[in-house]
């Protein structure tokens, strides 16, 4: 070794007599949080979304949307399956598409799919662009599917973008939840939905005023999961006991004997009023609920690798 020169011994003495602090600094630091969602990211996309406009059902707006909504899946490494299928609707029969993004886990035969809708409701009386309901779901499922494509997990996730969730007159059994009705029947007819150990359904979850319901129309012991991680990590008061009953794109799931919940916020607004109206705008929609619903969502998958549900 070198012996310093003299003019350099003061700056290793201060190097040296620090170097105490910078190791108990090290021991002391926080871990990584292995929940983290950046919901910044996600507000970014919800905002690109709502950059397209109005984006109902077989509009050039939505095909956009999906396009763009593809390329960013790809552009995060995941394999993107496209579900081509026609709609019968009370307007007619309408051409969609599903996507799903597939992340494979080292047990193939179990499956977990994060699922929400990317269209918007068919308004014609004035302009609805759908920031929360339609474009959070969106926005949330992309920057999921790019946190998890990275990280090592047993289960296969599906992260999957419904198209026609929305009715296109009013809401019956058959004039809503299009895409989640024919990818049921899909996976029935080729037999892979019996894979499906469980489904966890996102939609309206960008209210800045976040509060979640317990849904009762979901599977009881995938929603004690998902309410006991929100507890778990301090969302008490974002996510609420209080009972209601919701239809959305988990019944068909469930009425097909999939575990299913859906994670929702319809409470959007004072007494519901921004809720399908052209109140439903960016600016009352929050990243710090993206991110907290995010790190639920990303605390229970942690759960399920290791629940006896799903396995």
């Amino acid at each position: 070794m070198r012996k310093p020169s003299a003019g350099k011994l003061p700056a290793l003495i201060l190097v040296f007599s620090l170097m105490p602090i910078f190791l108990a600094s090290a021991q002391h630091a926080q871990p990584a949080d292995p929940y983290a969602f950046n919901g910044g990211h996600a507000f970014a996309d919800l905002q690109h979304l709502v950059a397209f406009g109005p984006r109902p059902v077989g509009s050039s707006a939505l095909e956009s949307s999906l396009a763009w909504i593809i390329g960013q899946l790809q552009k995060a490494g995941c394999k993107v399956v496209q579900d081509h299928f026609v709609g019968t609707t009370p307007v007619g029969n309408i051409p969609m598409v599903n996507l799903i993004a597939e992340l494979p886990g080292t047990e193939p035969n179990h499956i977990v799919m994060i699922a929400g809708h990317y269209d918007t409701k068919l308004e014609k009386s004035f302009r609805f662009v759908g920031a929360n309901d339609g474009g959070s779901s969106a926005a949330f499922l992309l920057e999921l599917a790019r946190e998890l494509r990275p990280t090592r997990h047993k289960l296969t996730y599906w992260i999957v973008f419904f198209d026609g969730e929305e009715a296109l007159q009013n809401w019956t059994d058959t004039d809503s939840t299009y895409g989640s009705r024919h990818l049921v029947q899909k996976l029935t007819a080729n037999g892979t939905l019996s894979r499906i150990d469980a489904m966890i359904l996102v939609d309206m979850i960008g209210d800045a005023q976040l509060d979640i319901h317990w849904d009762q129309n979901s599977t009881a012991w995938l929603n004690k999961i998902i309410f006991r991680e929100a507890d778990r990590l301090g969302y008490s008061s974002y996510f609420l006991r209080s009972p209601v009953a919701i239809d959305d794109d988990h019944i068909p799931f469930v009425q097909a004997g999939v575990s299913a919940a859906d994670v929702i916020d319809l409470d959007y607004g004072p007494d519901n009023s921004y809720w399908h109206t052209a109140q439903d705008i960016v600016q009352h929609c929050s990243p710090s609920s993206l991110t907290i619903v995010g790190r639920v969502v990303k605390a229970t998958l942690d759960k399920l690798e290791n629940s006896p549900h799903v396995q």
